[in-house]
């Protein structure tokens, strides 16, 4: 009987080694996943930016007028006299033929939209536009100058928002590449400041995101120049 017992209590003893051989074993497999997961957490996320000034490469410039007259061919003849005067001042700037585009007017019958008996002095009243398209984007800056001769010669000139003269940067494709790769720049910078501030390396790439590129206007004075501006969003690996 005390062989078996001391049998036993040595299988005990076993059975207890080998447990606590399992639990080391598996102690020190949680603390190696646990420094992996947290070297696999270390990133760091930063943006670089990049900014570029450009001029503008395309002028639309709507030249828009009004007249009134109580006959319909009357109107028509004071819209064509008024977009033949729009047009001579444009060619004698030195615009060509190409780059004016005259446009069907509106006409509106004031005599229909009025209420309450106070009836406009003439029953017509017509918009029509003279577009200029250009690529000489200083052409229509200095002619813009000039519509003061227009006013003179009687063209009804009317403003809004609606006929506000637009300039376009059209060549974006062209300076992209160069953007991106600045940005890129960019975030790589901080991420090396990061770094070193942490005591650490900066590895490779984890995710990477390039923002939208936006043109806006420099300012509201000059509109011809543009500012070209786009964000990269970088994760990068630390070591």
């Amino acid at each position: 009987m005390m062989t078996g017992s001391k049998g036993l209590g040595a299988m005990a003893v076993l059975a207890a080694a080998l447990v606590a051989l399992s639990l080391g074993f598996m102690a020190i497999s949680i603390k190696s996943g646990l420094l992996q997961f947290r070297d696999a957490d270390r990133v760091v996320s930063v943006k670089g930016l990049a900014e570029r000034t450009v001029e503008a490469d395309l002028a639309l410039w709507p030249v828009n007028f009004s007249v009134v007259g109580n006959g319909l061919d009357e109107l028509q003849s004071e819209i064509d006299r008024q977009q033949n005067q729009i047009r001579s001042f444009l060619l004698l700037k030195g615009f060509v033929a190409e780059d004016i585009q005259l446009s069907m007017p509106k006409i509106i019958d004031q005599h229909a939209n009025a209420y309450g008996g106070n009836l406009p002095a003439e029953r017509y009243r017509a918009e029509a536009t003279v577009l200029v398209r250009t690529e000489d984007v200083a052409l229509v800056m200095a002619g813009m100058q000039g519509v003061g001769e227009l006013v003179k010669s009687g063209v009804a000139l009317t403003q809004s928002y609606e006929f506000q003269p637009r300039f376009i940067f059209t060549q974006l494709e062209s300076i992209k590449p160069e953007m991106i790769a600045h940005a890129t720049r960019d975030a790589r910078a901080a991420a090396d400041q990061f770094a070193r501030d942490a005591d650490a390396q900066v590895g490779s790439i984890r995710r990477a995101s390039q923002g939208y590129f936006s043109i806006e206007d420099v300012d509201p004075f000059t509109p011809e120049i543009k500012r070209v501006r786009v964000v990269t969003s970088i994760d990068y690996s630390l070591r």
